[in-house]
């Protein structure tokens, strides 16, 4: 067993199937499948079974596969070390966050990284798709959840605290929810998953209660609801940081205050894969972000 078919292990087991590991590879997906079953043949064992879709590890191939993780990870840090020597820190991260949190609380601190370190390439995307977490040309994702995947390295970001909050214009032509029941009757704007039924929990001390929503303004673009709000089309149900600096003006105000509320989930999150080679620009970034976060007092 050589240290070539360990990582050609790797590089299978973290494609998913011998097709998109060829792709990867610039191989053949029959030269991949023969240097697989030559390996196998080798150690007289089997590594991955084979489905119509997708490989996955024996016991023995998952030990493998975490032996050439470590490996191929200690060969790039060393490749980088030498490639990186005297000059000033380089590097490309491929970030994913939501579009709401992305733009309002994390523009600044994109926008202060990249100029703190020039020679780092930033790629951002703003979506909010959680299926799209393990996608393999993505570094690090952001996202709002409660129980992060136990598979993911997830760091936290801080708590992501919903208010319920309106216009002023809006709140003296119509009042505001008193009760959390009236939140069934408001005509709210929020935003909301494609075919999920649309549940607000709300927590009062130990107590928790769920309300179900009928919203009349559905959006994914947290700048757009903000304009709704203060259009004073209806009460919103956002994160604080949407429309805080409106409610330090005074220009929205909030209801039912005395509850906690959360619709997709209580923690913002930091996640990225545990086992995959993170460059000096990818763990620098890291810290930063974890650093920014702290110092907002969102952590």
């Amino acid at each position: 067993m050589d240290v070539h078919s360990l990582t050609l292990l790797v590089e299978i087991l973290d494609a998913g199937n011998l097709s998109e590991a060829a792709r990867r590879l610039k191989m053949s997906r029959a030269n991949v499948s023969y240097h697989l079953i030559n390996l196998e043949k080798s150690i007289g064992l089997q590594l991955v079974r084979r489905t119509t879709r997708r490989v996955e590890p024996t016991e023995i191939g998952l030990k493998l596969y975490e032996h050439g993780r470590t490996i191929q990870n200690a060969l790039l840090a060393a490749n980088e070390s030498v490639s990186t020597l005297g000059q000033s820190l380089q590097g490309r991260v491929r970030l994913s966050v939501p579009s709401g949190y992305g733009q309002i609380v994390m523009s600044d601190w994109l926008i202060e990284f990249r100029r703190q370190y020039p020679g780092i390439v930033l790629d951002v995307i703003f979506e909010n798709r959680v299926e799209d977490l393990l996608r393999d040309e993505v570094d690090i994702a952001v996202r709002v959840m409660s129980d992060p995947p136990q598979n993911l390295v997830a760091r936290d970001l801080g708590p992501v605290r919903y208010v319920a909050c309106a216009s002023s214009a809006y709140a003296e032509q119509h009042g505001m929810p008193v009760r959390l029941e009236d939140l069934r009757t408001a005509p709210l704007i929020t935003s909301a998953v494609v075919g999920r039924q649309l549940r607000v929990a709300a927590y009062l001390h130990d107590d928790r209660h769920e309300v179900l929503l009928e919203p009349g303004l559905i959006s994914e673009n947290f700048l757009f609801l903000r304009k709704a709000i203060l259009a004073a089309l209806g009460v919103g149900i956002v994160p604080d940081y949407v429309v805080q600096e409106d409610i330090i003006r005074g220009d929205v105000v909030t209801a039912l205050d005395q509850w906690r509320l959360s619709i997709f989930g209580t923690h913002m999150y930091m996640l990225y894969m545990p086992n995959r080679h993170h460059t000096r620009a990818t763990l620098t970034f890291i810290e930063f972000m974890l650093d920014k976060a702290h110092s907002a007092g969102r952590r």
